[in-house]
This record gives C-alpha cells, structure tokens and sequence, in this order.
C-alpha cells in the first residue's frame, strides 16, 4: 500500500525543471493526499515556473515514478515558488535564469471539452468554441486529442499541413486559431490501430515539441468517454479546467455525468456544461421541436454543481467554397452569437 513517505521517496529526487536543484532542496512537495480505497494519490508541487512545455515533461515523469510506486490514479496540481525562495537561488544560477523565473510569468490555461459518449456534437463545440474565444480577441490554440476519431482539421476546413522545423513543429492557423491534430500525420484517413503507450508519446509531442507561441488558452478536444487514453490526458493535464458537452436526452446527461466525475476524481475544476442539440427551429414557422428531449443538460449541472454555459440547437453552419469550414458557424449566425456567449462567460470563469 502506498502511503506519503513512499511518494516523497519516489519524488525528492526530481529537479526542478528551471532551478536544477532537487525537490528535496527546494521543498517542492508541499502537500501530499492520499485516498486509500481508490489508491488515488494527490500531490501539490512547488516549481519555479508553471504552464510550460517543461512543467507537461515534468509531469509525466511524476505520474510515472508514482504509479511505479504503487499508485493507480495520481492527480497534480502545480503552484510557483515563492518570490524569496527564487531570490535565494540568486547566486546559484546564471544571470539569465534568474531574470526568466522573475519575469512576468506564461498565464496559458488548458481548457479541456469532454463528453460522456461519442456522438454528441463535442468536437463541434470544440472547434465553434475555439474560434469564438479568438473572435473575442484571445490568443488561443486547439489539440485535436481525439487520437482514435480525430477531425478538427477537416470541421474547420484546414487544406495546409504543420511546418517542422528542426525539432520543432508549427501549428497550422485557421480562424485565428491555432490547430495541432494527429490527422495531419495520418495517410488517407487510416484507422489508428495503436495501443495507449504509444498513443500517450504523441500526445506528449503535442504538448512538448509543438511550437504554440504566445497564447491564452490551449483547448483539447478529449476522445469521448472515460478509457485509458481521456484518463492519461487527465493525469497530464492536472490544472486544466474542463467543459462538459450532453444533448437534452436524459440518458446521454446521466453518461456524461461520469466524464464531469472523472474530471472531478483528477482535481480538475469544471467550467460548466454546454447542452448540445438542444432543438430544432423550422424555418417555415419558427417553432422550436425538441428532437432529443429537454432538460438533460440543466439537470447534468445541477448534478454537476456548475453552471449551463449555453444550449446550441440543431443546426447547419452556411459555408461556401471560397472560405470551406464546414462546423465553424459565422460570427453574425444566431448559434455563432451563442457560441461567442458562451466563449464570454468562460473567459469570465477564468479571469
């Protein structure tokens, strides 16, 4: 049975990404929970500095050595040293160092959209999302993290393929948004036949050699459910806020009940939930017919204790061959006024 003295073995070790000193010289573990019947292991860690593609390398080496030990879940969350402790590794770094760890440091937040069952329009709210909040004047990225049923490139309509320069890949910007998938590196639409291994050191590329720049917000679109590879990205992910999709069905709600669990069993916050497919209006009449029900996705959030960031009807985007993105709902089209609703309030949540 693990128990704290075994985490703080199997971490004291680590450096510190930026300092290069050792947790235990830095004191970098400064909380440690353990729940005994689930062998879920909470730890809260101290570095220099945070939402870095060091602090994702980091992090995985972390979840790594816990469950080495014994763990079978782990959550992380990560907190900055204090201004004093940074001072007093003055003498002991270069100049330049010091100078990065005191400077203002990266504010990026990792928004992760999930949904209990495939099929519910995720991607959809994705994508629509991801180009709202850059409507809004946000600098903002987009992981297509569905490795299995990737297909943010083709909803938003992306012909161009990322640059790799050096070691270094550059994602492909469209709508303002800048958009990384495991589509672009696979031929003719072949299915993915790998194992979660592997599939986790593509998702850690993403993460660690992709070149975001300066943004905001880094948004994943999470393969739907609650197996192997959304618990991985869960773990890789400890700070990340989440929003959960449903329809109005009941029964699509109460599954996706268990992905808002899932991120609740991980430490992660929930943003809200969008209820997705909420009804269809006639163009004819202008009345509302509620295909899949009502009442799925006030009743996840209550469940949920959050908040309904928004109801998106049924519907088509109108595109045209010139500007082909065939999901993305124009800024003056009533669900794109939704979705920039929507985008408002997260940014509120976050700010």
């Amino acid at each position: 049975m693990i128990n704290e003295q075994k985490v703080r073995d199997a971490l004291s070790q680590l450096e510190d990404p930026f300092l290069h000193r050792s947790f235990a010289e830095t004191n970098a573990i400064t909380n440690v929970s353990i729940k005994e019947e689930k062998n879920h292991v909470s730890v809260k860690i101290a570095i220099a500095k945070t939402n870095t593609p060091e602090q994702m390398q980091l992090q995985m080496k972390i979840v790594e050595l816990l469950k080495e030990a014994g763990a079978s879940t782990v959550g992380i969350r990560f907190e900055e040293l204090a201004p004093e402790v940074l001072e007093s590794f003055r003498g002991q770094a270069t100049e330049s160092e010091v100078h990065d760890l005191l400077s203002p440091l990266s504010t990026v937040q990792f928004i992760a959209i999930a949904s209990g069952k495939g099929g519910v329009g995720k991607s959809t709210v994705s994508v629509n999302l991801a180009v709202a909040l850059a409507r809004l004047g946000k600098k903002v990225g987009l992981i297509d993290a569905d490795i299995y049923g990737f297909s943010v490139p083709d909803m938003m309509g992306i012909q161009d393929m990322p640059v790799v320069r050096g070691e270094r890949i550059y994602p492909v910007e469209r709508k303002g948004v800048k958009v990384i998938s495991m589509g672009f590196f696979v031929e003719n639409n072949a299915p993915i036949v790998w194992r979660g291994p592997m599939l986790g050191k593509v998702l850690d590329q993403f993460f660690r050699d992709v070149e975001w720049g300066d943004i905001d917000y880094l948004l994943l679109d999470l393969p739907p459910g609650t197996g192997d590879v959304a618990l991985d990205i869960h773990q890789m992910l400890p700070s990340s806020k989440e929003v959960i999709v449903t329809t109005p069905h009941p029964t699509a709600a109460f599954v996706a009940a268990r992905a808002g669990a899932m991120a609740l069993q991980t430490n992660h916050d929930i943003l809200g939930v969008v209820e997705n497919m909420s009804w269809f209006e006639s163009k004819l009449t202008g009345e509302k017919e509620f295909v899949f029900g009502q009442g799925g996705g006030p009743k996840l959030a209550d469940e949920l204790r959050t908040d309904l960031l928004g109801q998106v009807p049924l519907g088509q985007p109108d595109w045209t061959n010139e500007d082909f993105a065939p999901s993305i709902y124009e800024e003056d089209h009533p669900t794109g006024q939704i979705y920039l609703s929507i985008a408002q309030k997260v940014i509120d949540k976050l700010s």
